[in-house]
């Protein structure tokens, strides 16, 4: 009974971090970012047209919610287990949230215009030396949150929210397959269901560019921040890739096996293969 309610407890407080890491990033989403100082040889890298974004930021927010429920749920149908699903989602909306809020709080600090900046500022192509911008305020002030590659509001999310999910994904995936344990190694197709979802946040990171709203700078270093991310949120719930018992979160694993250290080492030495298959099962 006390086990219980503890797993309970520690179920509230996971959903209490994510909770105020989501208010964080909300808040920020918002507030208006640092002012840097545009100099003359420097307003080329800002004259881009402003267009729509490529990858919309309603099927951004439907890839980045929807994906993980669907590929998780997925596996669950296969394994039946409740505590995988569970320690799974917890940990991908980590990732996300988490992306997020630092993402923001850079975003605010670094102030850097985006390539279609003085398209946004000046709307009607007039352009004022003292750099007074004559068009929509709330638009001047999201055309100042270019880096890193994350997003811009609520409205118009960007890639790095995929590379958080999407790369996290891959790891899932990965585990699950075995494809880079002994287990599972030499499977092209199940290779290809890990590079997917990478390939897929790679094109929405590349669409950043290609619509004029990120620069290459932006979009690179956001990407790194989202791999970054995701795998330090996956080995906190996850065991290394190499290992065999990679499939499993760290939940079920037992708490005797030293999931820190090589599995070969604990391998019986006497070739007895039922010890064995009693260990691998772990």
């Amino acid at each position: 009974m006390k086990m219980i309610k503890h797993k309970h407890q520690s179920f509230l407080v996971e959903l209490s971090v994510r909770l105020a890491l989501f208010v964080v990033y909300w808040i920020t989403d918002d507030a208006v970012p640092f002012q840097r100082k545009i100099q003359p040889e420097e307003m080329w890298l800002y004259r881009y047209p402003k267009t729509p974004s490529y990858y919309p930021g309603y099927l951004l927010w439907l890839t980045v919610l929807a994906t993980p429920v669907v590929v998780m749920g997925l596996f669950y149908l296969v394994r039946r287990s409740a505590e995988d699903l569970v320690q799974g989602l917890l940990a991908v909306f980590l990732s996300i949230f988490l992306t997020g809020s630092l993402t923001n709080l850079v975003k605010l600090g670094v102030g850097r215009p985006r390539p279609d900046y003085i398209d946004r500022c000046f709307p009607d192509g007039a352009v004022r030396e003292d750099m007074a911008c004559t068009g929509n305020m709330d638009t001047i002030i999201e055309g100042r949150k270019s880096f890193p590659s994350g997003h811009s509001s609520c409205r118009s999310i960007a890639h790095l929210f995929a590379f958080a999910c999407l790369a996290f994904i891959s790891l899932y995936v990965a585990g699950k397959f075995h494809v880079f344990s002994s287990k599972g190694r030499g499977n092209g197709l199940k290779l290809c269901c890990v590079v997917i979802p990478l390939l897929w946040a790679t094109l929405i990171a590349v669409s950043r560019t290609a619509d004029y709203h990120h620069h290459w700078q932006d979009v690179t270093v956001g990407s790194l921040e989202g791999l970054l991310i995701a795998y330090i949120v996956y080995r906190q719930y996850y065991p290394p890739l190499s290992r065999p018992n990679c499939h499993l979160p760290y939940t079920e694993i037992p708490a005797v096996l030293d999931v820190h250290t090589d599995l070969s080492d604990s391998l019986p030495q006497n070739g007895d293969p039922k010890a064995e298959r009693s260990v691998l099962s772990i």
